[in-house]
Protein backbone atom coordinates (compact mmCIF):
# COMPACT_ATOMS: atom_id res chain seq x y z
CA UNK A 1 0.00 0.00 0.00
CA UNK A 2 1.37 3.68 -0.98
CA UNK A 3 1.27 5.89 2.15
CA UNK A 4 -1.00 9.16 1.06
CA UNK A 5 -0.09 12.49 2.24
CA UNK A 6 -2.22 13.75 4.73
CA UNK A 7 -3.39 10.82 6.25
CA UNK A 8 -3.34 9.41 9.73
CA UNK A 9 -2.28 6.18 10.27
CA UNK A 10 -3.06 4.45 13.98
CA UNK A 11 -1.06 1.57 15.81
CA UNK A 12 -3.48 -1.36 17.53
CA UNK A 13 -1.01 -2.53 19.91
CA UNK A 14 0.20 1.02 21.34
CA UNK A 15 -2.61 3.80 20.28
CA UNK A 16 0.62 5.69 18.55
CA UNK A 17 -0.81 7.88 15.46
CA UNK A 18 0.98 9.05 12.87
CA UNK A 19 0.23 11.68 9.77
CA UNK A 20 1.77 11.28 6.66
CA UNK A 21 3.81 14.16 5.71
CA UNK A 22 5.48 12.44 2.66
CA UNK A 23 4.06 9.93 0.59
CA UNK A 24 5.41 7.16 -1.67
CA UNK A 25 5.29 3.53 -1.53
CA UNK A 26 6.10 1.29 1.51
CA UNK A 27 4.42 0.50 4.62
CA UNK A 28 4.39 2.41 8.03
CA UNK A 29 5.19 -0.09 10.86
CA UNK A 30 5.43 0.09 14.91
CA UNK A 31 5.03 -2.66 17.40
CA UNK A 32 6.21 -5.15 14.91
CA UNK A 33 3.18 -4.45 12.65
CA UNK A 34 1.66 -2.58 9.98
CA UNK A 35 -0.10 0.66 10.72
CA UNK A 36 -3.75 1.03 9.75
CA UNK A 37 -5.31 3.97 8.42
CA UNK A 38 -7.71 5.71 10.93
CA UNK A 39 -10.99 6.47 10.52
CA UNK A 40 -11.94 10.04 10.30
CA UNK A 41 -14.55 11.52 12.82
CA UNK A 42 -17.86 12.96 11.61
CA UNK A 43 -18.40 16.64 12.14
CA UNK A 44 -21.39 17.47 13.27
CA UNK A 45 -23.14 20.40 10.56
CA UNK A 46 -23.95 23.96 11.25
CA UNK A 47 -27.47 23.78 10.07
Amino acid sequence: MANQLGKRLECKECGGEVLCTKPGAGTIQCCGEEMQLKTPVALPTAD
